[in-house]
């Protein structure tokens, strides 16, 4: 298969006139399908179940943008069993051939991007920018791990021996589970989903109840690329009644995660419990967010500082793992950058994302009360500066806020909030900041705004983290540019979108044959 240097896919400007015709007409198309009820996927058929749970929008909450069949256990014993069958015929198929359907479900994704993005905007809060850049991500996981594949299928170079003919390639491991997030609710979907599938496994996919109407839409991308039965099965339920059975079963024999460090941790211990007649140590593949930050020097360019810490806090909300959520800065710039950072983060104005504000709702009641009493909390540990506002009547919308004077081990300052909450300390050097942002249990991301070169470099040997950035905010990576994934109780180390994510949904196989 000949395929085309591996580019990521083009941002498009949504707010010229003729795009945003085009996506306004997609937001429309989008609501008049609200209520709808989308059902599981088990064994290439789809099966409406009795029970069913809604997916709101976070914008205006009374509305709902669909109802979706939940999953029994019968169901994932049905599906296990489906996922079994079909690995047999899946496993032996060449990587190029299962390299093909990732190609399709790109094409499919970049035809239909308007639209995907507009069931993002509505399910899940994004405005037009966070959605384009999430299906964008999407079609990039496909291109990338289709073309990784296909460089998988030639094997490890192996030494030579005389007289022998000796090979190493790679094989599946088998069934897996792929526990999805609702915070990029196409893209880390896409990506962990299909990277075990191309890498020969076959899945059941349970998304989070929160973005289920999206994780639906790509089933239907799935069935519509003709994707092999059972290789891939949906089945959306109750976590207390088919989390754990799920991640135990002794059928499974990986788990692919994305979420909470509680839940995350919950995982990695209930599936490395090994059960009767089960014949493999189970792998978990976990992402489970941060407590980034920005540490900001007495040499740093302070209007460059002060956007990077604001986009990377309130992007999205903060919802996001990688969310810059401390700053950390010299106390010679101190002041002057903590009223660049406050001014620039009163323009951001809050609203309904199919209106394209800047700063959206937070997804769901239990995040708003979540983030909203860590705000109450925040105003005794430090001092309100802007925002700490918030309204829930008709959609989650919480204020950008900024607190400033932690105390670096307070817990605003150590805690994940997953909200547009902004924690600021002052330090008196540029190594005790260093120190400072390296003190949580968290390693995900972070960033350094220096002119000095030996600072820079001092950051790369002593900062933390899986993904450090200098002199640019510490959201944002690209597929096969930033490859993502973080240390600590941040996750497994796994790094998204580089050439070693397959490696996690295969095992080495070394083959001797003697002349």
């Amino acid at each position: 298969m000949t395929v085309k240097p591996y580019q990521n896919e083009a941002t498009i400007d949504w707010t010229t006139s003729e795009n945003t015709a085009i996506l306004q007409q997609q937001l429309e198309s989008v609501q008049r399908q609200f209520g709808k009820v989308y059902p599981l996927y088990i064994n290439g058929q789809f099966l409406t179940t009795e029970k069913t749970l809604a997916s709101n929008n976070p914008s205006a909450h009374e509305e709902i943008v669909g109802h979706v069949s939940q999953a029994s256990r019968a169901h994932i014993d049905e599906a296990i069993q489906a996922a079994t069958t079909a690995f047999e015929n899946w496993r032996l198929t060449t990587f190029a051939e299962r390299a093909s359907f990732l190609f399709r479900a790109a094409a499919v994704m970049k035809r239909r991007k308007a639209e995907l993005m507009a069931w993002q905007i509505l399910e899940s809060g994004k405005n037009w920018d966070e959605a384009d850049g999430d299906v964008n991500e999407a079609i990039d996981f496909l291109e990338f791990y289709a073309r990784n594949a296909l460089e998988l299928d030639h094997g490890q170079e192996i030494v030579p021996y005389p007289g022998e003919d000796n090979s190493m390639h790679y094989v599946p491991l088998g069934v897996g589970v792929v526990i999805a997030p609702w915070n990029f609710p196409l893209a880390i979907l896409t990506g962990t989903v299909m990277s075990a599938v191309v890498a020969g496994n076959t899945v059941l996919v349970k998304p989070s109840p929160l973005s289920s109407v999206m994780a639906a839409k790509f089933v239907e991308i799935m069935h519509e690329i003709a994707l092999p039965a059972g290789v891939l099965n949906f089945v959306p339920g109750d976590p207390a009644e088919i989390g754990d059975y799920m991640t135990t079963h002794r059928d499974v024999r990986f788990i692919s995660f994305t979420g909470s460090k509680q839940v995350g941790l919950h995982i990695d211990e209930v599936a490395h419990r090994r059960i009767e007649w089960q014949r493999w140590i189970k792998r978990v593949i976990a992402e489970m967010g941060g407590k980034d930050g920005s540490v900001v020097d007495e040499t740093a360019d302070l209007d460059k500082a002060a956007q990077g810490i604001v986009a990377a806090a309130f992007g999205f909300q903060g919802q996001k793992c990688s969310a810059g959520s401390r700053a950390i800065i010299h106390e010679a710039v101190y002041d002057e950058l903590v009223a660049k950072i406050v001014d620039l983060t009163k323009k951001l104005q809050v609203g309904p994302t199919k209106d394209n504000y800047a700063v959206g709702p937070v997804i769901d009641s239990k995040a708003f009360a979540k983030i909203t009493s860590y705000i109450e909390l925040g105003k005794s540990e430090g001092k309100l500066v802007c925002g700490g506002t918030y309204n829930d009547e008709s959609g989650y919308f919480i204020d950008p806020t900024i607190f400033i004077d932690c105390d670096p081990h307070a817990r605003i300052m150590q805690e994940e909030i997953f909200g547009p909450v902004l924690s600021i300390t002052k330090v008196s050097s540029f190594e005790e900041g260093i120190r400072v942002y390296n003190d949580t249990e968290y390693g995900l991301t972070g960033s350094l705004f220096s002119n000095r070169r030996d600072r820079l470099e001092y950051a790369r040997a002593h900062m933390h983290c899986g993904n450090l950035y200098l002199n640019r905010k510490c959201t944002g990576s690209l597929v096969g540019i930033q490859p993502f994934g973080g240390f600590n109780m941040s996750g497994t180390d796994a790094k998204a979108g580089s050439k070693d994510y397959l490696l996690n949904f295969v095992q080495p196989k070394t083959v001797t044959e003697r002349f």
